[in-house]
């Protein structure tokens, strides 16, 4: 195809690539990634560390802590606890830090498409 492309949108609609390349946009997708990124790195170290407890420290996870409760046991519960944990951080992040920003940028899309 040899459609000619232009940077101009076309009259009445929003040009999506420049509010990408906002300052809102750009903070937005900043905020994001600087919370995501670390937390994933996190808990993809503490999942590998279990899972190789478990494949090469058998004896250190089977051993017992009280009663028939093991380390393995343990670890294998703190990785759900971790994951409600990091559900629930990000969703109050969400809310207080990006929620905002979004609702702004939206406000702002909305106020133009009205406009046109």
């Amino acid at each position: 195809m040899n459609a000619s492309r232009t940077d101009q949108p076309p009259p009445g609609k929003i040009d999506y690539p420049a509010v990408e390349q906002s300052a809102p946009f750009r903070e937005l997708k900043r905020k994001h990634r600087s919370f995501v990124w670390p937390l994933t790195v996190v808990f993809l170290l503490w999942y590998f560390v279990y899972v190789l407890l478990s494949s090469f420290a058998a004896d250190v996870m089977a051993q017992r802590v009280w009663g028939d409760v093991t380390v393995g046991l343990i670890l294998g519960l703190g990785q759900f606890v971790s994951t409600f944990a990091i559900t629930m951080g990000y969703v109050w992040y969400a809310n207080h830090k990006l929620d905002p920003i979004s609702a702004s940028i939206r406000e702002d899309l909305e106020r133009t498409e009205a406009a046109s």
